[in-house]
């Protein structure tokens, strides 16, 4: 642990989970009555446009309702103490990590807080309901969409992830199922180029295997405990 400098993280739903979102396609969870197919493809946007904006005006209202928790605070404390290079991965769509303070971050999986013009690719704000036909400010189409990576694309910042894990010391996991690719996929890439892997999850996921350790509990105690570990031993 006294060679770690340079750190990736990946969180998944179940850091999200203990602040009230519900995880993906968990028992009860958030696209319960919805078929991934109907409302995160490319060709569930084509066949039934307003079901899929309708489904993210929804997601996007009720992070008025959620707040951060012990486990996002813990990262944005490790953001901003840390002196070595730091990237915080999350497959996240909500914004919980930025209401905590972090920064040294990225969304592979897009925002629901933003929108996506499918004619031009620009990408802006957006916190309102987004209807169907929404005029794109910069091209003038009506084009936009909410910006979410959608099973069949590709997720966004690939070459800078990649180029982060190749040069990790540490790569940690936070509440993955450990079963949706690319993203279950880097802790083998990590290892590979010689990091030490560490997976932080409420239950043991589908990669579990691939990790060195694994510790088991709820993110807002294990991810706080292993960060204040972290900084009393490591320097920064």
């Amino acid at each position: 642990m006294r060679d770690i400098r340079n750190i990736v993280v990946l969180t998944g739903a179940g850091i999200s989970a203990e602040s009230g979102i519900a995880t993906f396609r968990g028992p009860g969870g958030l696209w319960e009555g919805h078929r991934v197919e109907d409302v995160c493809t490319p060709e569930a946007l084509a066949a039934d446009p307003a079901l899929v904006h309708r489904f993210y005006d929804v997601r996007r209202a009720a992070l008025a309702g959620v707040a951060p928790n012990a486990a996002h605070v813990a990262l944005a404390r490790l953001d901003r103490e840390w002196a070595g290079d730091l990237l915080i991965v999350t497959q996240n769509v909500d914004d919980l990590h930025e209401r905590a303070g972090t920064r040294r971050m990225l969304h592979m999986h897009g925002e629901l807080q933003s929108a996506l013009c499918a004619g031009c690719g620009e990408q802006r704000t957006w916190r309102d309901p987004l209807p169907v036909g929404s005029v794109c400010p910069a091209c003038g189409a009506a084009a936009l969409r909410p910006d979410i990576v959608f099973f069949g694309e590709m997720p966004y910042h690939m070459e800078r992830i990649e180029a982060a894990l190749a040069g990790a010391d540490l790569f940690v996991s936070i509440g993955t199922s450990g079963a949706v690719y690319p993203a279950a996929g880097f802790v083998q890439l990590a290892d590979a180029y010689g990091a030490a892997t560490l997976e932080l999850n409420l239950e043991r996921s589908a990669g579990s295997g691939f990790f060195a350790e694994t510790r088991l509990g709820p993110a807002a105690k294990l991810v706080p405990e292993w960060i204040d570990h972290a900084l009393t031993i490591l320097p920064h």
